[in-house]
């Protein structure tokens, strides 16, 4: 099968080109500039920006499937302001939904969030459901998944909480969490455990239609997720809580500083559980107790 994976140079892409390279598959990965070196040799790689139509539009002839990965992150603002998000997720998404069907590709495994939902709460899930909705409603059988965030070489999650520390206390021994951390879940899911799941997606009639929440086997909160991380590294943190009301003055206020990484969208995420309602991983045969853990990775490699 010849497979264009859109945003295949970023973290999820490079570790999914690997896995659909050893299936036999034929990969080309479309980006706005990538890196052969991070890539098996095998993978074509060609240049482009979904969101200007005629930059992708080429890529899309002779293949059987598209894979789209490319995302902002939520954790972090992204440059240019919320509006971005619309561009990349939402306009994306349509341009390369157009390109597809104007060259024939098949099948379509589109990567969403959890949450999403064009009224959602804030313009990064807003966006991913103006992107479910035309990925749904194009010619093409689609696939879509909702996972939560995802860990593993090369992610930004882990790093994630470090960041944080040095936002709301750079150089102090304590650590105030927005809420104390406890307020907001996550159930993060293994690079490699997700991988394959969307390969198989991309491979199997039986999966067109759906919608997948896909998380990994535990539900943690911020604390919880922080405390893992600090005692892989061997060192010890005090945690202090940070009312969720005054985080949300600075992080809004704080904000509109040029380079300041966050701001009220992301506030606004802190304050939404990022779980499953039920996962979706038995759809793949898979187990929960199959899965790598958060706290296992951690401590694997510390």
């Amino acid at each position: 099968m010849n497979v264009l994976v859109v945003g295949g140079s970023g973290f999820i892409g490079t570790h999914l080109s690997r896995e659909l390279i050893d299936r036999g598959h034929d990969v080309t990965v479309l980006s706005r500039s990538p890196d052969p070196e991070d890539l098996p040799s095998s993978v074509d790689t060609v240049m482009g920006d979904v969101t200007a139509y005629d930059s992708i539009e080429g890529a899309f002839e002779g293949q059987d499937a598209v894979i789209y990965l490319v995302a902002l992150s939520p954790l972090f603002k992204p440059k240019g302001g919320d509006d971005r998000h619309f561009e990349v997720h939402t306009d994306g998404a349509r341009n390369t939904v157009q390109a597809a069907e104007e060259h024939g590709v098949e099948r379509i495994v589109h990567m969403s969030a959890l949450g999403a939902d064009a009224d959602g709460p804030t313009s990064y899930l807003q966006s991913k459901g103006q992107a479910e909705e035309i990925v749904s409603e194009s010619t093409l059988d689609a696939v879509i998944f909702r996972p939560s965030v995802v860990f593993g070489e090369g992610g930004e999650f882990v790093s994630f909480t470090k960041r944080l520390k040095k936002m709301f206390a750079p150089g102090l021994p304590l650590y105030p969490l927005p809420g104390g951390g406890t307020e907001t879940r996550f159930q993060p899911i293994w690079v490699g455990d997700l991988v394959p799941i969307l390969a198989d997606a991309t491979e199997d009639d039986d999966y067109v239609g759906e919608t997948y929440e896909i998380g990994g086997p535990e539900v943690l909160t911020l604390r919880e997720i922080t405390d893992l991380v600090y005692d892989a590294e061997g060192k010890s943190i005090r945690i202090v809580a940070l009312p969720m009301g005054l985080a949300g003055i600075g992080l809004k206020t704080l904000g509109v500083v040029p380079g300041f990484p966050m701001g009220g969208d992301q506030y606004r995420s802190l304050r939404i559980d990022n779980t499953t309602t039920h996962n979706d991983i038995d759809a793949f045969e898979v187990d929960s107790a199959e899965l790598t853990s958060l706290s296992s990775y951690l401590a694997a490699g510390a």
